[in-house]
């Protein structure tokens, strides 16, 4: 998965579709959140349980253990392979299981011929209903943000025809098993379940060609969403 993705509508609309009988403890606006090209190391919405119900947070893309910072760029993913045997996302991972809600998300294809131009595909649900990305958190403890907070999105390999776009994907869940995702019971054994088995199929999705607009994170609107003729 390469790293950008987008969330456009109101956190309302994200939450309909995930629980629309369940309690959500804090504010958030109405608006629509229009971030059209998420990049990595930029704070975005996240969905999060508690004793109380579930939260919606505003937490950077990307993480790492404290061990590791400032050797390179906090990675933004982690595979669904070793995120639960590795050293790595050992803090993260049963507890900091969180949901990235997203309207799609952005790949970029290689040209055959000139492997240095490439080709940016958007990828969506065919119903262009909200996606629920499995993700890893830290999160605020208090009210503001610290250097520790960020999170990771969960990706698995490509299969069938999204291969040809990408290697790898992200892990989406579908509304039901998303509310599984995040219920505060889930068993660590469950949990691996869902992450390595409940991943929607390809036939759920589709793509197409957009404007290389996209490359840069200036880019803001819905027009980068265009299919590219």
């Amino acid at each position: 998965m390469c790293g950008r993705y987008s969330i456009y509508e109101s956190m309302d609309h994200y939450l309909k579709e995930l629980a629309p009988e369940q309690l959500i403890i804090n504010g958030y606006d109405l608006w629509p959140i229009e971030r059209y090209n998420v990049a990595p190391s930029t704070r975005v919405e996240i969905i999060r349980p508690t004793e109380q119900g579930l939260c919606v947070d505003k937490v950077r893309w990307g993480w790492a253990p404290f061990w590791a910072k400032g050797k390179r760029p906090p990675p933004i993913n982690a595979r669904v392979e070793t995120v639960m045997t590795g050293k790595f996302f050992k803090e993260l991972w049963p507890n900091g299981r969180v949901l990235a809600p997203a309207n799609g998300w952005f790949e970029w294809v290689k040209d055959p011929d000139e492997p240095k131009k490439k080709q940016p595909y958007y990828i969506r649900l065919k119903s262009q209903k909200p996606m629920f990305f499995a993700a890893l958190a830290q999160v605020p403890s208090g009210l503001k943000p610290n250097e520790g907070d960020g999170f990771v999105i969960i990706t698995e390999e490509s299969d069938s025809g999204m291969v040809d776009i990408h290697d790898r994907r992200p892990v989406v869940l579908s509304a039901e098993h998303a509310r599984e995702w995040i219920g505060l019971n889930l068993s660590s054994k469950r949990g691996e379940e869902l992450i390595r088995q409940a991943s929607r199929p390809v036939v759920d999705f589709e793509w197409y060609k957009v404007g290389k607009n996209v490359g840069s994170v200036r880019n803001q609107g819905p027009e980068i969403l265009a299919p590219k003729n």
